[in-house]
């Protein structure tokens, strides 16, 4: 089969021949029919902290069509469409029936999604209704992501969200933020590129101001945000959070920074920051991604600004390693 791997760290993907899998006893076989290009994995590519291995196929946020059962597979037939969630787990443990897959003991995260073929088992795969696309069940996973994050902060009806980033996680937030009764969401950007889908997909006001963000997102928001949700991941980003959220407020991590960062302590402790992380989502939270999609919420939808071939994708993904007008884009292998 035709697939795109990694090579190395800082070097560009590679598409080549691989191949074919084959399932194991109790695994499937899914023909990947989208993908999506995830901001962690172009992470992974540039940083050792995720271990990458040359050969390796990247790509977590997929769905497609179940073409090949293994021995004693149950729960799902050739020919079925199914959204996979990418966390692998034994399906069997405590978390697992609870549907915190990310606490299981053998827990890992599902790559192969950049491939034409990809293995996975049968309690990752969530079926798809006949309403929904292939397109809709790739991007149920930073749905999902957007909608832990939401859970885990405690958010009430007409809060003052402030979400920073205008990525696809940040985005998903002020999705979700509006659709649960935030009272003003305002999201912040280093660059305008995102302003007019993050206005469509539930943003108040968009804010851009380098020289004073402070400040010009207090205005944006009428006051200090009640929640801040840092959906970036980079150094520095805790601080001003902790600059921007009220006394007594939260702040919710949801991008996935690999570098050491500082903070200070004291502005933290004496306005008594609640600091909230947030690690993937549960399997309940995936089915509620899924949900409001096929109860026709249409906003998410506007993450998708670009679908390519698994041929175009090492020059598409080097490209979105800058700055650009693309949010998610999707692979059609």
């Amino acid at each position: 089969m035709k697939a795109v791997t990694f090579q190395g760290l800082h070097q560009p993907l590679a598409f080549e021949d691989v191949p074919d899998p084959t399932p194991g006893e109790g695994e499937l076989v899914v023909e990947v029919g989208r993908c999506g290009i995830c901001g962690s994995d172009l992470h992974m590519t540039e940083d050792a902290a995720y271990g990458c291995k040359h050969g390796d196929i990247l790509g977590h946020e997929f769905a497609g069509e179940v073409v090949a059962l293994g021995k004693d597979t149950k729960g799902h037939k050739v020919g079925d469409l199914v959204s996979v969630i990418p966390l692998m787990s034994c399906g069997e443990c405590e978390h697992c029936r609870k549907g915190t897959v990310q606490w299981c003991e053998k827990f890992g995260l599902q790559g192969g999604g950049y491939a034409q073929y990809a293995v996975t088992r049968p309690n990752q795969c969530v079926p798809l209704p006949s309403d929904l696309t292939l397109a809709d069940g790739a991007i149920i996973e930073p749905l999902a992501v957007a909608l832990h994050g939401i859970n885990l902060s405690g958010m009430k009806t007409g809060d003052r969200v402030l979400v920073l980033g205008a990525g696809p996680i940040g985005l998903a937030v002020a999705f979700w933020a509006k659709r649960f009764g935030a009272g003003k969401v305002a999201v912040q950007d280093i660059a305008t590129f995102q302003q007019g889908r993050a206005l469509e997909m539930g943003a108040d006001v968009f804010v851009v101001d380098p020289e004073n963000p402070i400040e010009s997102a207090k205005q944006g928001l009428g006051g200090e945000a009640d929640i801040v949700f840092e959906c970036v991941g980079i150094p520095g980003l805790i601080d001003q959070s902790v600059q921007q959220v009220r006394p007594d407020g939260t702040i919710v991590l949801l991008g996935l920074c690999t570098k050491p960062d500082t903070l200070n302590t004291f502005v933290m402790l004496s306005k008594q920051v609640k600091l909230v992380t947030s690690a993937f989502f549960t399997v309940p939270e995936y089915e509620a991604a899924l949900a409001a999609l096929d109860a026709g919420a249409f906003a998410p939808r506007l993450l998708v600004t670009d679908t390519i071939s698994l041929s175009e994708t090492p020059d598409v993904f080097e490209s979105l390693k800058k700055r650009t007008d693309q949010c998610k884009v999707l692979i059609a292998p």
